[in-house]
């Protein structure tokens, strides 16, 4: 029976053949006090990303995941460490790496398609009207969206106005998607569909993914890998764990396999272990 593998805690991704494409190395990511100490928030973090692969980050409240996201997107530095895409020190956000927000961050006096069409105005600078017009098309289409192309954000609902959002950000095809949350915000009829339907694009078109969620469900259904995180201050990487599925996925045949339960009770173990009463 195949089984759900532990790599060492707060090791970078090592497996054989595996090209790295983003490499997080001892990053320390701390604020100054009132009274001259650091608080540190992040605390030695070693982690690496392949060029198609999909990481989903864990961790309870307080423990630094959107701070790790937001260091990788760009919108953040690293106190001390490295932080590389492709060899690159990121100093800056870029158009390779798009970031989906779990509030939807839609410009409420443009449509649906005016929305997408702004990324793909200032990121395509060079493409012609019709390539750009034709992008757009495509990505409402990946999203199912063309019925809702012309209305405007609040004529739509949530889990549509999501799908702008990342229909937004792989319009401009993004080396990388970072998503905090991407659907926290959503009921849970919507957001099964809105997983899936995300899952699909991904696995149509594969790009490095990394994910913050609180939902384990969510994580091993999407992910190739899982980071758990340890409590903050001062958290690092607990555990990385690899999920036994392959792609394409189907949520029900997952549920019914020893596997997925195996994997989810040793999530739930680990973020118990680390629970702790002022969260």
């Amino acid at each position: 029976m195949a089984q759900s593998t532990p790599y060492p805690a707060n090791a970078a991704d090592s497996r054989a053949g595996a090209l790295t494409f983003l490499e997080v190395e001892n990053l320390v990511k701390a604020y100054p006090t009132a009274d001259g100490s650091d608080f540190v928030v992040l605390d030695g973090i070693n982690l690496s990303v392949s060029e198609n692969e999909y990481v989903s980050v864990i961790g309870h409240s307080g423990c630094g995941k959107s701070t790790l996201l937001k260091i990788v997107a760009g919108l953040d530095r690293a106190t001390s460490g490295s932080v590389r895409l492709q060899g690159s020190e990121i100093r800056k956000p870029g158009s390779e790496r798009m970031m989906v927000f779990q509030h939807y961050s839609l410009l409420p006096w443009l449509t649906v398609r005016e929305n997408i069409r702004l990324a793909v105005d200032e990121v395509l600078e060079k493409a012609s009207r019709a390539e750009k017009n034709e992008i757009v098309t495509q990505h409402l289409a990946m999203v199912n969206l063309n019925a809702a192309a012309d209305k405007y954000p609040d004529e739509i609902s949530g889990g549509m106005k999501q799908r702008v959002g990342i229909a937004r950000a792989l319009a401009i095809r993004p080396k990388m998607l970072l998503m905090d949350e991407p659907f926290g915000a959503l009921d849970a009829l919507t957001r099964g569909k809105l997983q899936k339907q995300v899952l699909d694009i991904w696995e149509s078109q594969r790009q490095a993914v990394m994910m913050i969620t609180h939902d384990v469900d969510e994580a091993i259904y999407m992910s190739d890998r899982i980071v758990l995180m340890t409590n903050g201050p001062a958290a690092n990487i607990g555990e990385i764990l690899q999920v036994p599925f392959p792609h394409p996925r189907n949520r029900q045949a997952m549920r019914s396999s020893p596997e997925y339960f195996e994997l989810r009770n040793h999530i739930l173990n680990f973020l118990d272990r680390y629970f702790t009463q002022d969260e």
